[in-house]
């Protein structure tokens, strides 16, 4: 291996040990002015053929709640995929213009407690596109 003359290969910087990743639950919701509900399913179920990690949607004419699992190194990356899912499709699948108006994302451990304690969201069955 050639070294740099000018580099000092006992100060130069250590690789960055990688964390690995983690299972966070995101439910993202989104709102906007109303839109014909055939018209809503068809995108949501595009949205979730172009994102195979979807679990379950549920949609009305004016908003819709998405739900799946993210694999991340931490919250801020799992929340910064999330909140840019929308957007990123909305081309793809023919989504409404509608924004984002809530996001929560937690780890795996959480999700399970939650619903174990009956107080979280029941595990996602049926998995797809519901309406309300």
């Amino acid at each position: 291996m050639r070294r740099l003359a000018s580099v000092d290969m006992a100060s130069s910087p250590q690789p960055e040990t990688r964390v690995g990743s983690r299972l966070w639950h995101i439910t993202l919701s989104v709102a906007g002015q109303e839109a014909p509900l055939a018209d809503v399913r068809r995108a949501l179920e595009q949205l979730a053929h172009d994102h195979p990690f979807l679990l379950t949607s549920r949609y009305a004419n004016d908003h819709a709640e998405i739900r799946y699992w993210e694999e991340a190194r931490d919250l801020h990356d799992a929340a910064a995929v999330a909140l840019r899912l929308w957007g990123e499709h909305r081309s793809s699948a023919k989504l409404p213009p509608w924004e984002i108006v809530g996001l929560e994302v937690i780890g795996r451990e959480t999700y399970h407690q939650r619903v174990a304690e009956g107080y979280g969201p029941p595990p996602a069955s049926p998995v797809g596109v519901h309406p309300f």
